[in-house]
C-alpha cells in the first residue's frame, strides 16, 4: 500500500534526468521497441527486444533503477526469447505515476495484460525480485518461472544495507583511481559501473521521491503459496541478505524452489556484476534445463 505519488521534485530535475536516461538506454541494442502501457495508476514504460516467438522473459529492476540496468543481459536473452523490461511505475524512469499504488501485483498484472502477454518467465533483481515473488504469492498463474536475483522479501532489510547505500553514495565522490578499491571493500559495483548507467540512478536518488516503504519480508504462510518453479541467486557479499539465512528460509518454505545458488565474490548487483552467469542461469532454467541445488 502506497499513499503518495512518485515524482521529481522539480521539472528541471526531470529534464536533466531524461537526458541521462536516454544516454543509458542507448546501451541497449538499436532494434529495441518502446511501449507505454496504460494502467489504473499511470503510464508504464516497457522496452521489448529479441525473438518474435517463444515464452517471454519479463525483467523487473531494483529500487531507484530503470530498464537500462539490464543492458548487459538483453542480447543474450533475446536470442531465444522475447524480452520485456519494465520501468516500475514509482521509480525514476520512463513511467509516469498518476495515482497511488494500492496493489503492486495488480499493477504488474495490468502491464502484462496491456502488452498482450500470457505466461511469462519473471526475472526480478532486489526490489524487482520482491515484486516477482509477490506475484508468486498471489498465484495468478501468470508466471511460468521465477528467477530471483538477490531479492527482497526473504528477510527484513537490515540497517547495515542502508548504511552501505550511504557509504556507496559518498564513495561516488572519491577520485576515479580510488573507486575500484572502494568497490571491492564496500562490495558496491556502482562505483565501477558505466557512467551512462549511474547518471540517471544518481540523479534519481537526489531528485526523485518514490513515496514507498522498504520491501517487507513475506510471511511464512505467504511463501508457502509460491508453487511456481523458482530459482534464487544470492551474492556471497550481498549487503541486502545473509545468504545462508535467506536460502535456508527459502528452502524451508517455498514449495516451488528448484534451484538456489550463492555466487562467490559477488555483491548485491548480480545483473551488472555477473551478467554472463546470470543470463546463463536464466536461460537454463526457463528452457527446462536440469534443475539442481548448488
Amino acid at each position: 500500500m502506497r499513499t503518495g505519488i512518485a515524482a521529481f521534485v522539480t521539472e528541471q530535475a526531470r529534464t536533466a534526468f531524461e537526458r541521462e536516461y536516454e544516454r543509458a538506454m542507448a546501451l541497449w541494442p538499436d532494434s529495441r521497441e518502446v511501449y507505454d502501457v496504460d494502467t489504473d495508476v499511470g503510464i508504464t514504460r516497457v522496452y521489448r527486444y529479441g525473438a518474435r516467438e517463444g515464452e517471454p522473459i519479463v525483467l523487473l529492476h531494483g529500487h531507484g533503477a530503470n530498464a537500462s540496468t539490464w543492458y548487459a543481459l538483453v542480447e543474450a536473452l533475446g536470442r531465444r526469447h522475447p524480452v520485456y523490461a519494465v520501468d516500475t511505475i514509482d521509480d525514476p524512469g520512463g513511467s509516469i505515476q498518476t495515482r497511488p499504488v494500492r496493489d503492486i501485483s495488480a499493477w504488474l498484472e495490468q502491464v502484462m495484460e496491456g502488452l498482450g502477454l500470457g505466461r511469462v518467465h519473471l526475472v526480478g533483481h532486489s526490489y524487482g525480485g520482491w515484486m516477482a515473488l509477490g506475484l508468486g504469492v498471489a498465484g495468478t498463474g501468470r508466471a511460468a518461472t521465477l528467477t530471483l536475483l538477490d531479492p527482497g522479501g526473504l528477510l527484513k532489510v537490515p540497517m547495515t544495507f542502508l548504511a552501505y547505500l550511504v557509504a556507496g553514495a559518498l564513495a561516488m565522490q572519491a577520485p576515479a583511481s580510488w573507486k575500484p578499491r572502494l568497490a571491492r571493500v564496500l562490495a558496491e559495483h556502482g562505483l565501477v559501473e558505466l557512467p551512462e548507467i549511474m547518471g540517471p540512478v544518481m540523479l534519481g536518488a537526489r531528485w526523485f521521491r518514490p513515496h514507498r516503504p522498504p520491501a517487507r519480508p513475506y510471511t511464512d504462510d505467504e511463501l508457502r503459496k509460491v508453487s511456481v518453479p523458482t530459482q534464487i541467486l544470492v551474492g556471497r557479499r550481498s549487503r541486502l541478505l545473509c545468504p545462508a539465512a535467506a536460502l535456508a528460509r527459502a528452502r524451508r518454505l517455498i514449495p516451488g524452489l528448484r534451484r538456489a545458488e550463492v555466487v562467490p565474490g559477488a555483491g548485491h548487483g548480480l545483473p551488472q556484476e555477473r551478467p554472463q552467469l546470470v543470463a546463463e542461469r536464466i536461460l537454463t532454467f526457463t528452457d527446462g534445463g536440469k534443475a539442481h541445488d548448488a
